[in-house]
C-alpha cells in the first residue's frame, strides 16, 4: 500500500512538474504596463510620453523560450506626454496620424533565452502602417503567484531603439532627433476562470 501511494505521489508530482515546463498563457495587465518612448529636442530637452495598453497576450515558458510569444495592441488614443497640446501634436500627421493610423502592434516572431532571465525577443513592429522588424531585450524581474490577485504572474521589462523614419515618420529630423528610444515594463497574469 505504502508502494502504491508512494507511485502516485510521484506520478502527481512528475505531472505538475511536466505542468509548470508547459508554456502558460498570461494577459498583460494595462494597470501596470507602461511603453514609454523618448526623443531628443533640439538637443536641449528629451521629452517622453506614453502609449500605455490596449490589450496583449504573452505566452511564456521558462524551460524553453523559444515556445513563447507576445503580441500587444497599443490604441494611440492612450498616448499620454501629459501635455495636452504636445498629444495632439503626435497624434498629427506629421508624426503618428493617428485618425489614419489608431493603433500601433507588436507580434513576437522569435524569443531566445540569454540566461540569467534575460532575453532577445524578436517581431513586427507597424507604427504609421508599416511594419519593421525590432528586437527588444528584455528582462524577467519576477514570476510567482501575485499576492494579491493570487495567480500566476510575470513581470518584465524591455528596451529597443528605432528609427521614426524607417516608420514613414521623419518630420523635423534632425532637430527633432529620428532615433526613438523605447522602454517597457509590464505584468502579465494567467485571467481568472469566470
Amino acid at each position: 500500500m505504502r508502494a502504491l501511494r508512494y507511485l502516485v505521489l510521484a506520478g502527481l508530482i512528475g505531472a505538475a512538474v511536466t505542468a509548470q515546463a508547459d508554456p502558460v498563457t498570461y494577459k498583460l495587465d494595462p494597470g501596470h504596463t507602461n511603453v514609454l518612448f523618448s526623443w531628443n529636442h533640439f538637443g536641449f530637452s528629451n521629452p517622453t510620453a506614453n502609449l500605455g495598453l490596449g490589450e496583449g497576450t504573452l505566452v511564456f515558458d521558462e524551460k524553453d523560450a523559444a515556445k513563447s510569444s507576445v503580441e500587444v495592441t497599443l490604441p494611440l488614443a492612450n498616448l499620454d506626454s501629459h501635455l495636452t497640446k504636445l498629444d495632439e501634436h503626435l497624434k498629427k500627421p506629421d508624426f503618428f496620424d493617428a485618425d489614419k493610423f489608431p493603433t500601433v502592434t507588436f507580434k513576437s516572431t522569435k524569443v531566445q533565452s540569454l540566461g540569467g532571465g534575460k532575453y532577445k525577443v524578436t517581431g513586427d513592429l507597424t507604427v504609421h502602417g508599416v511594419t519593421k522588424p525590432v528586437v527588444l531585450d528584455a528582462k524577467l524581474n519576477k514570476s510567482g503567484v501575485h499576492p494579491m490577485l493570487k495567480v500566476q504572474t510575470v513581470g518584465f521589462d524591455a528596451t529597443t531603439t528605432v528609427k521614426r523614419s524607417d516608420f514613414g515618420m521623419g518630420a523635423y529630423v534632425p532637430n527633432v532627433s529620428d532615433e526613438i528610444k523605447i522602454r517597457i515594463t509590464t505584468e502579465a497574469s494567467v485571467p481568472k476562470a469566470d
